[in-house]
C-alpha cells in the first residue's frame, strides 16, 4: 500500500484559526495573506461559535475550508475557570456553505452579532449548555448529523480528565500538536493521549495546527503562528478533494519534518523524509523500533519490519532541533497482516 507516494502533490494546512470575528487580531483577509505567504494552501477559519463561509476567498492555490470553534464549559454563563475543565470541539464543514449552529447557547455565541445569530439554521440541544458526558456526546453526534467533521483541540489545555476524553466517539482526529497552547504553557504534544485511544480501539486520526489568535506580531518569538501544520495528501486543491482526504486520514501533523514516501507491503515499512536525527515505528510506548545514525548525522529514510502480534503502527520522523511528523495509526486489518 502506498499511503505517501513520491510523485504525490501535499497540500500544508492550517485547519484552526481564530480571526477578529471572535477573539483573534487579524482580519480573515489579513490571515489569508499571511498564510499564502508561508507556504498553506489551505486554511480553515474556525472562529469560537461563529460559522462564517469564507470560501469566495479561494482562489485556484489557496482554499478556505468552512467551519468554527465550539466549547462547552461548566460555567452556564461561559466564564473561562483557567483552574478547570472543558471541551473544545473544532467543526469542520463537509459542504462549503455549512454554517448550521450546533446546540445555539446565546451565552456562549458571544462574538457573534444577534441578528447574524437569528438567521443561522440550528440544530439541536437549544438553550443553556451542560458540562457532562451525555451532553457532549450528543453535541458531537449533532454535529455529524449535521455535516461536520468533528475533531478534538488541545486536550492539555482544555484539562478534562483523560477517561472523559476517552469516552467520546465520533471525533475523527485529535489534535496532537497545537501551538497557541505550546506558545502558552510548553505543553500541547499528545501522542500518549493519542495512543491511550488506539489501545482502545479507537483509531481516531492525528494532526496539527496553530490555534492561533495573534495577539503579537507575527516576528515575536511567542507568535502562534506557523509553528504546527497538517500536511494533506488530496487528490487536487478543490473542497471535496480536501474534506475526501480528511475523511480517509489521508494526511499526517508536523511541527518541522515533511515525511515523503511512506509504503507499506505486508509487513515491511518504508519511510522517506526530509533531514532527520531518528525516525520511529510505534507499536506502544513500551515498545517501538528506531532508525539512525549511531554517529549522529543525519538520515532520510528508514526500513521496517512489523512483528507479530502488533494490533497497530504509525510513524514519527524527529528533526535535529526537536521538531517532528507524526501519521496517524494503522491497524493490522488495514495492512492486511
Amino acid at each position: 500500500m502506498d499511503y505517501i507516494s513520491p510523485s504525490a502533490r501535499q497540500y500544508k494546512a492550517n485547519l484552526h484559526c481564530h480571526s477578529n470575528l471572535s477573539d483573534g487580531r487579524l482580519t480573515p483577509q489579513a490571515l489569508i495573506q499571511a498564510y499564502q505567504s508561508q507556504g498553506y494552501s489551505i486554511l480553515a477559519i474556525t472562529d469560537h461559535e461563529a460559522p462564517y463561509d469564507h470560501t469566495a476567498a479561494s482562489s485556484p492555490d489557496f482554499l478556505l475550508l468552512t467551519g468554527y470553534e465550539a466549547y462547552i464549559r461548566p460555567s452556564p454563563d461561559c466564564r473561562m475557570d483557567p483552574f478547570g475543565p472543558e471541551i473544545h470541539l473544532n467543526l469542520l464543514a463537509k459542504e462549503p456553505h455549512t454554517t448550521t449552529l450546533i446546540a445555539f447557547d446565546p451565552n456562549f455565541c458571544k462574538y457573534m452579532p444577534p441578528d447574524t445569530a437569528a438567521q443561522r439554521r440550528k440544530a439541536g440541544d437549544l438553550g443553556p449548555r451542560q458540562y457532562n458526558r451525555a451532553y457532549i456526546q450528543r453535541f458531537i453526534d449533532t454535529a455529524r448529523d449535521n455535516g461536520y467533521l468533528v475533531t478534538y483541540n488541545h486536550p492539555c489545555w482544555s484539562m478534562e480528565s483523560q477517561e472523559d476524553i476517552l469516552s467520546y466517539d465520533g471525533c475523527f482526529s485529535l489534535e496532537l500538536f497545537n501551538t497557541g497552547s505550546m506558545k502558552i504553557s510548553g505543553s500541547e504534544y499528545n501522542l500518549a493521549l493519542y495512543d491511550q485511544f488506539l489501545r482502545r480501539g479507537k483509531l481516531l486520526f492525528c494532526h496539527g495546527a496553530d490555534d492561533n489568535h495573534n495577539q503579537v506580531p507575527l516576528h515575536d518569538p511567542l507568535s502562534d503562528s506557523f509553528g504546527a501544520w497538517t500536511m494533506l495528501l488530496a487528490e487536487e486543491l478543490t473542497y471535496p478533494a480536501v474534506i475526501q482526504a480528511l475523511e480517509q486520514g489521508r494526511f499526517y501533523a508536523s511541527t518541522g519534518p515533511a515525511i515523503t514516501c511512506l509504503t507499506f507491503e505486508g509487513r515491511r515499512v518504508h519511510l522517506e523524509f526530509t533531514e532527520a536525527a531518528r525516525a520511529i515505528l510505534h507499536m506502544s510506548p513500551k515498545w517501538a523500533l528506531s532508525a539512525y545514525d549511531p554517529r549522529g548525522g543525519a538520515i532520510t529514510q528508514a526500513d521496517f519490519q512489523i512483528p507479530d502480534q502488533v494490533p497497530y503502527v504509525y510513524l514519527s520522523v524527529i528533526g535535529a532541533d526537536g521538531s517532528q511528523a507524526c501519521t496517524r495509526a494503522f491497524s493490522r486489518a488495514e495492512l492486511g497482516i
